[in-house]
């Protein structure tokens, strides 16, 4: 049997304090990211009504376009979230609360996202091409999301976890 002080480290050697303020970090790192994206997609939302052929867009598209401008400010809302909880939670000693509710936030962000590249994708196949050609892109950009977005960080997880013991970066 191994003793615990020969047990070889995986990971960090970083106090719980410093582990917070690097995840923390790392998830204002991917806020960035997600807020480049739907600061793109929803400023390309929000031109289209000025657009000539905007009037011609029938009942459904116009819904699927309200929908997806209501889904790029609600999920700008969730990017925005985690600053409003830092400024709430600031010098109050409760980092790992905010830390744990910022990765809760994120996820709800990412879902968000997807649920707006899906419907601007559908939005404008299905004005360009039709609405089969709509429905079907919104339905393969689903599939791969689910693949790649969801299922990639789960098989990458499993992965890792069979070959270093699961361990946690946390």
């Amino acid at each position: 049997m191994t003793e615990p002080d020969q047990i070889p480290r995986i990971g960090r050697n970083e106090s719980t304090e410093e582990r917070m303020d690097r995840n923390w970090m790392e998830l204002i790192q991917e806020l960035r990211v997600l807020q480049t994206g739907v600061q793109i997609l929803g400023g390309f939302l929000l031109t289209l009504p000025f657009q000539a052929r905007f009037s011609e867009l029938d009942d459904w598209q116009q819904n699927l376009y309200l929908f997806n401008v209501m889904t790029a400010a609600l999920t700008t809302v969730l990017i925005v979230l985690p600053v409003s909880v830092h400024r709430r939670l600031f010098r109050r000693g409760l980092k790992a609360t905010l830390v744990s509710s910022a990765d809760i936030i994120t996820k709800w962000a990412l879902a968000g996202v997807a649920i707006l590249i899906t419907g601007s994708a559908s939005l404008v196949f299905d004005v360009t091409a039709g609405r089969t050609a709509g429905l079907v892109a919104g339905g393969g950009i689903i599939l791969v999301l689910l693949v790649f977005v969801v299922g990639m960080p789960l098989w990458l997880q499993r992965r890792a976890g069979a070959t270093n013991g699961n361990s946690k970066d946390g």
